[in-house]
């Protein structure tokens, strides 16, 4: 029960204000058991009925009080401690710890968040990227870390974790430790201050690292023990909730539903909403107005996403909870905006519109184009494309079409590096696939989204080293090349002598002795074929134009590429694509050049 109807002797009545459910967030890296966590406790079987076992959408599972009695019973009577929550309201992120952008006015919508690390794996790039984003959010957190059934030697018990890791042989304990103390040393680099849950001397300054097996339900009491005693010493006054309030809430997904058409998932964190309640939706445009239809809760300790799962018909919810609504023409809204129960309409429209232009997607006038499911997941690609130092010219939600393959189109005849787009879980509509062939565009599309964003830096190193490769062929090389002792072959008219060359040579290139130009490559054989280009080190027969050996050469004379300021500088440039050899030899250019002007190529 929410709340307590208080009612006087004169016959007045109120409701009290009560504690909600505490949203918390599951975050981690991809296999880390996020998902099969949240499985052992609501006990289904989600996770062997995702692609990959890897959690797609975003979900919601409410977990009553009774379950968390059940599962921390003992604990709780041990420590003498009664919760007085109602029970638990987890969002079962995706795998990239960037989707805990689902937001509410002010702030993130997660009360407390649970992060979870594989205590094998340790920290991965996703793990840092969601430390990054609760760190941003400040967001409260517990860790959990998983696995602890292959630490070697382990066994099952069914007691307590702490006795469970009493009851271990020696060298067992001492490798589980020395586990957790590597983890718990990288939250120090991190500058976060950790500790295992049963040693934390001051919860409000160090993390609590919860030891668990999410395959066999070993610490996972104590992780909701430990979870649930934060949120009742901090963040209780962050709980309460009016009856009487207007609901506001957040979509999580747009699902089309047989015999109810177009239905949206939300998370509702305040007030109630009930059938025929008039509410305003945030839009990429103006906010819509809709009156609810009908109202759908999931079965207690199922999962919002589960196609599985029972929905009962209900007249009336509280936040917090997960429900599904039924309303008239919803095919224009998109996940991840705000949802409100509006008294005066046209008020409430002006602050849907302004919590929803908090998040809309900055854009710059050149760079890449990326498409999204959701805000929520638009607003996270941005977030790690920024982090990357990456351009975005468009950003929007929806399928890939023709206009968006037009617009990357137009980016090539700036900057080839902006004709990409990439497209988070979205798909390429049949136009602009047949539009797509034989254009200068590269559509990169992905269910996971760190995925996404690794085959573009693939992708972008790539396409960076083929055109530096390009502008690198209208360059001329830098080259040093020795005229090797007793290797004169043909003294003028053209002059062939053996080289030893170092760095990269093409035929017809100028060089200079001393700082001056003084002839440049004819031809060049290698042994008895004839190449246009080289890459040393390598030794073969050059002929060189306009000089006569034992005059303007002799052997051992050194030359090099006869480069202006402008290639010099252009070369420089390039660097990174340059071989030690090239760099080395621009060196001794430089150096030569800067004796008759010291800045030389500055």
């Amino acid at each position: 029960m929410l709340f307590k109807k208080i009612t006087f002797k004169n016959g007045f009545q109120y409701f009290q204000s009560m504690l909600r459910k505490p949203i918390i967030t599951i975050l981690g890296h991809v296999d880390h058991g996020k998902t099969k966590l949240l499985d052992t406790i609501r006990r289904t079987t989600v996770v062997d009925r995702e692609s990959g076992a890897i959690t797609q959408a975003i979900g919601a599972s409410i977990v009553p009080i009774e379950t968390i009695n059940r599962l921390c019973g003992d604990l709780l009577k041990a420590l003498n401690m009664k919760l007085k929550l109602p029970g638990l309201l987890f969002i079962d992120t995706p795998g990239h710890a960037a989707f805990t952008n689902l937001r509410k006015r002010g702030g993130n919508l997660a009360d407390i968040a649970i992060l979870v690390i594989d205590i094998n794996e340790g920290f991965m790039p996703q793990t840092l990227e969601a430390l990054e984003i609760l760190k941003k959010s400040k967001t409260p957190f517990v860790v959990a870390v998983n696995k602890i059934d292959i630490v070697s030697g382990w066994k099952e018990q069914k007691m307590p974790l702490l006795q469970s890791i009493a009851s271990q042989g020696q060298v067992t304990q001492e490798l589980l430790d020395k586990k957790m103390y590597e983890v718990i040393g990288k939250f120090y680099e991190m500058e976060f201050e950790a500790e295992r849950f049963d040693r934390v001397e001051d919860p409000a300054k160090q993390l609590s690292l919860v030891p668990i097996c999410a395959k066999s339900g070993e610490g996972i009491p104590e992780l909701l023990m430990v979870v649930s005693g934060l949120v009742h010493r901090y963040l209780e006054k962050n709980l309460n909730v009016h009856r009487e309030g207007a609901a506001k809430g957040t979509i999580l997904e747009v699902k089309e539903d047989k015999g109810l058409g177009t239905t949206l998932d939300v998370i509702l964190y305040d007030g109630s909403l009930k059938v025929n309640d008039t509410i305003v939706i945030g839009a990429i445009g103006e906010p819509l107005v809709r009156k609810v239809r009908a109202l759908f809760e999931p079965e207690e300790l199922k999962e919002m996403r589960d196609k599985k799962g029972k929905f009962r018909s209900v007249k009336e919810v509280y936040a917090a909870t997960g429900v599904k609504i039924a309303a008239p023409d919803l095919k224009e809204v998109v996940a991840g905006m705000p949802i409100r129960v509006a008294i005066d309409v046209d008020e409430m429209k002006k602050e849907v519109q302004s919590e929803v232009d908090e998040v809309l997607i900055e854009t710059d006038d050149d760079g890449i184009i990326i498409k999204a499911d959701t805000l929520g997941s638009l607003e996270a690609m941005v977030t790690l494309l920024r982090d990357r130092k990456i351009a975005i010219r468009k950003a929007t939600i929806g399928e890939i079409s023709k206009k968006d393959i037009i617009d990357a189109q137009a980016n090539a005849e700036k900057n080839v590096l902006d004709a990409v787009l990439l497209g988070f879980n979205v798909n390429i509509l049949s136009d602009a696939e047949s539009y797509l062939v034989g254009k200068e565009v590269t559509v990169l599309t992905n269910t996971v989204i760190y995925r996404l964003i690794e085959d573009f830096e693939v992708w972008l190193d790539q396409m960076t080293k083929k055109l530096a490769a390009k502008d690198k062929e209208k360059l001329i090389p830098a080259v040093k090349m020795e005229i090797m002792k007793n290797h004169t072959f043909r003294q003028s008219n053209p002059a062939i002598v053996g080289m030893d060359i170092t760095g990269s040579a093409k035929r017809g290139m100028p060089l200079m002795k001393d700082g001056k130009k003084i002839t440049s490559i004819k031809s060049m054989k290698d042994n008895k074929d004839n190449i246009s280009e080289v890459k040393g080190p390598k030794q073969l027969a050059v002929s060189l134009d306009g000089v006569t050996m034992g005059r303007q050469l002799n052997e051992g004379d050194v030359l090099y590429s006869f480069l202006s300021e402008t290639e010099f500088r252009q070369l420089k440039e390039l660097k990174q694509h340059l071989s030690k050899d090239e760099i080395s030899v621009l060196k001794e250019i430089a150096v030569i050049m800067r004796k008759s002007n010291p800045v030389w190529g500055v």
